[in-house]
């Protein structure tokens, strides 16, 4: 995966970079010295940052702040379309945040990640980036990741959740694996992260459906795989999180 070092950004408020990446590619935890707008314009992308895991679907974006740490995998094959952003422009600095992109942000990164790197900013390229910029500020966020504690035994446990779903272990049995009572484990991961873990593994099934449903999985398979007892179990808790059945889902 190409980074923001790669190419000269300096002189320039925004930059783009287009790639293809194969499935199963996983960039190393790394971080970048500009502001990055993290686009798949066909494709499923998850990212892990130290606080929080993300699914990035098509027609969503990440948006990381500068020197975030973060990994970045393929969960098919991506069609990648990447920006990098002066951190001045930062308008929450420091915060991840996933954003819808409509189909007019869309054209113009797709329109942006072919300039050449010294383009015009007082010419036709110039101005188009500086909508770019603009219509990002404007883009509102999506429910699209599940946040991560900070201690080493409740991420491990997460960890496990988030690479298999459908891992049906309660409390105590996680609890038992990381070493601490039920007691401790249940207080401990509210208090990190301010829900129960239930309503958490409840949130991370539900990244990863989406994952599986943009990949082109059914809405059946997809149920069964992160965890859910029936399709109908499963298209309930959908419509309740995400506003719409997973139908409707796949037909957007």
């Amino acid at each position: 995966m190409k980074h923001s070092d790669d190419i000269p950004l300096a002189a320039r408020p925004v930059m783009g970079l287009e790639d293809e990446y194969p499935a199963g590619f996983v960039d190393p935890t790394h971080c970048h010295a500009r502001a990055q707008f993290l686009y798949a314009s066909s494709g499923v992308m998850s990212v892990v940052t130290p606080r929080a895991s993300f699914v990035i679907p098509p027609q969503r974006a990440l948006w990381l702040p500068a020197g975030m740490m973060h990994e970045v995998s393929c969960r098919g094959a991506v069609s990648l379309r990447t920006l990098y952003v002066d951190p001045v422009r930062d308008t929450d600095p420091g915060s991840c945040r996933v954003l819808e992109v409509s189909d007019f942000l869309k054209a113009l990164v797709l329109e942006v990640v072919k300039f050449p790197a010294e383009y015009d900013l007082d010419g036709r390229e110039g101005r188009i980036a500086w909508l770019l910029l603009d219509e990002i500020g404007r883009m509102p966020g999506a429910p699209y990741h599940v946040p991560m504690p900070a201690d080493p035994r409740l991420a491990r446990v997460c960890q496990a959740v988030i690479a298999n779903p459908a891992d049906a272990r309660d409390i105590d049995a996680w609890s038992s694996q990381i070493g601490m009572s039920r007691r401790t484990f249940t207080r401990a991961f509210r208090q990190e992260l301010g829900m129960g873990f239930a309503l958490w593994r409840q949130q991370a099934r539900l990244m990863q459906a989406v994952s599986l449903l943009a990949a082109g999985r059914s809405i059946t398979s997809v149920a069964f795989d992160v965890g859910y007892e029936s399709p109908s179990a499963f298209t309930a808790m959908f419509h309740r999180a995400f506003g719409e059945p997973p139908s409707a889902y796949l037909a957007r």
